[in-house]
């Protein structure tokens, strides 16, 4: 069968005008032969009847005490009221549909209730509907454990639902629908040039998400990357055809990207630095310092290791209980509050050398200071402070010339 998948996410659903662009694209995928599998966020945003962070909220205020397990089973009501509400629409449409939970489409998960992983799919049942002509329309973010209990997949579980269920179907492609048209060079509400890509490499899209880009999410990503499954990142509210996401051998041979050095920037704020500095002869302070935060259940990120001490961060909201942890173990640390991280990502500049002088020549003459820097084969991460954020994208943006873009 000729299969695609289509994921739409909470804006795609939340107005009657919004779910009218829905199926629309649902009629363009089947004058196209496609066998349809559509998978579903909850409708709306926090504050919208029917969204997660609604629902969250709703716990928040009535006692605030609901086990994971249960909290499971109500947040999985907003997925399948978008799912019901758009089977009905299909029908009214005279388009055969059946909805499908995430346990009945096959998604089999562990017990970890609020995040839990895909250990199988089984997606049997699907393949009967489609078999029959309908449109499979399947709740995302979710699955069942093996005692039939709802579960539901972390932040941005719809997403790692509609790659997983393509590639079990061993689709052709999967189609994720969001607000915005693709993916673009930086964030258009601080680059008023960012340019859109056409064409991205599972490795820098994936690097973009992690760092700060939210347009997929970088699990989901990872998934269709194994399957060697083609992803596409579109709006709900266009024809366009997007981004489409693939492997960077496959961009060489489309004739798509001319030597693309830098493919975008990314952003991300609220995280506060930290050094420790080590006292002459003291040679396990690392040993120390990160194990005190794992076992406070600290994530930290942007690690940098030397005899001196060590700099690494955390998110603002967890800098006071670190800044308690190390003092209990007797260090007396200084943090730098309300920092950003601004990513330089593209796979084309690995090896190529004078990369981070343009970083550095960008940012000095906008008089941003880079408090810590870090690098792998296909990005550049420098810390700047949260205030110098904006200016440091936008500076970025420019020294690569990123809004000359074209493909």
């Amino acid at each position: 069968m000729k299969i695609l998948v289509q994921k739409f996410g909470g804006t795609s659903l939340s107005t009657a005008e919004a779910r009218a662009h829905v199926i629309q694209h649902i009629k363009d995928a089947l004058q196209q032969q496609y066998k349809l599998v559509v998978v579903v966020s909850a409708m709306g945003r926090k504050g919208e009847p029917y969204a997660t962070d609604t629902l969250l909220d709703w716990i928040r205020n009535n006692g605030d005490r609901l086990p994971a397990r249960e909290k499971d089973l109500l947040l999985c009501c907003g997925e399948i009221i978008s799912a019901a509400t758009l089977c009905s629409l299909l029908h009214a449409e005279g388009i055969r549909a059946t909805a499908l939970t995430g346990a009945q489409a096959g998604f089999l998960t562990n017990n970890d209730y609020g995040n839990a992983q895909i250990v199988s799919i089984q997606p049997k049942r699907v393949l009967e509907l489609l078999e029959q002509g309908q449109v499979v329309i399947v709740t995302g973010f979710q699955g069942a454990t093996r005692s039939q209990d709802f579960t539901t997949l972390g932040r941005g579980g719809s997403d790692t639902s509609a790659t997983a269920l393509g590639a079990a179907l061993k689709a052709e492609l999967v189609d994720i629908f969001t607000d915005v048209n693709g993916i673009l060079t930086a964030d258009p509400r601080i680059v008023k040039e960012a340019q859109p890509l056409s064409v991205v490499s599972y490795t820098e899209i994936c690097n973009m998400a992690h760092l700060g880009a939210k347009v997929i999410h970088p699990r989901a990503v990872e998934v269709a990357m194994h399957a060697n499954l083609p992803v596409r990142v579109r709006s709900t509210f266009t024809k366009d055809t997007g981004t489409l996401v693939t492997h960077s051998n496959a961009i060489q041979e489309t004739d798509h990207v001319q030597d693309r050095l830098i493919t975008g920037i990314a952003n991300f704020s609220n995280i506060t630095q930290i050094q420790v500095a080590a006292a002459d002869g003291s040679l396990d302070l690392q040993l120390k310092v990160f194990k005190a935060m794992a076992d406070a259940k600290i994530s930290v990120d942007f690690i940098n290791v030397n005899p001196s001490g060590v700099v690494y961060t955390v998110f603002d909201y967890e800098s006071d209980r670190a800044l308690h942890t190390l003092r209990e173990l007797g260090y007396e640390p200084t943090l730098t509050p309300h920092c950003a991280k601004v990513s330089i990502i593209g796979g084309g500049m690995n090896g190529v050398p004078g990369i981070m002088a343009h970083i550095v020549e960008a940012l000095t003459k906008n008089d941003i200071q880079i408090l810590q820097s870090a690098d792998s084969n296909a990005t550049i991460w420098v810390l700047v402070q949260g205030k110098d954020m904006e200016n440091a994208v936008r500076a970025l943006h420019s020294q690569f010339q990123l809004h000359k873009t074209r493909e």
